[in-house]
């Protein structure tokens, strides 16, 4: 079942538009989109994904930006699928937009809505919690997360921020990495299950 991400960047008309780079950043995941993240109207943009974790990534990789709202949709999409993400339909654009709504007046930014509210009401849950340790999270804590999930050791991670191997633990403590990382799987099954 698609997933679809509408997303509204947060206090517009007094900052620079932030779409291209946020495009940019999304382009990072490692899942190739259904339909590709494109802007949609003035400082909104959406994409559709079609797997669970690349939502997830896709949400956290937005949240730590800190200038977005994110609605995340699930279930089905017209098909087939047209070339451009602005002519798509279907019911999982619909409750993005139910989500985003609902993300704007939420102090994480972020919502979800899909056919089983139960089940969007839980990844929600899960996915708020995420949002709120990624607002607390320092930039010498995500210094030590972006090395250690490149794939070095802790040791070579402290040897290129030339701290002690312990101060990288303590940083990834402190940005309580662990337990995001963890409840990472749980979001995206329970995404999985609303869809």
């Amino acid at each position: 079942m698609p997933f679809v991400l509408t997303v509204d960047q947060r206090g517009s008309r007094r900052s620079r538009d932030l779409v291209e780079d946020a495009l940019s950043t999304l382009k990072q995941l490692v899942h190739e989109p259904l339909l590709p993240f494109e802007r949609t109207a003035g400082d909104e943009f959406q994409g559709v994904l079609a797997e669970s974790d690349a939502v997830v990534d896709a949400a956290r990789l937005l949240l730590r930006i800190d200038a977005w709202r994110i609605g995340i949709g699930a279930g089905p999409v017209e098909e087939p699928l047209p070339g451009s993400t602005r002519s798509a339909r279907g019911p999982a654009f619909v409750y993005a937009r139910e989500a985003l709504d609902a993300a704007k007046l939420r102090p994480q930014h972020v919502a979800v809505a899909a056919p089983h509210p139960e089940r969007a009401r839980e990844a929600d849950a899960v996915l708020t919690l995420i949002a709120a340790v990624i607002a607390r999270r320092s930039t010498a804590g995500w210094a030590a997360i972006d090395l250690v999930e490149a794939g070095h050791t802790f040791a070579e991670a402290a040897d290129i921020l030339g701290v002690s191997r312990q101060a990288v633990g303590q940083r990834l403590t402190v940005a309580l990495w662990q337990q995001e990382r963890d409840a990472r799987p749980v979001v995206a099954r329970l995404l999985q299950e609303a869809a």
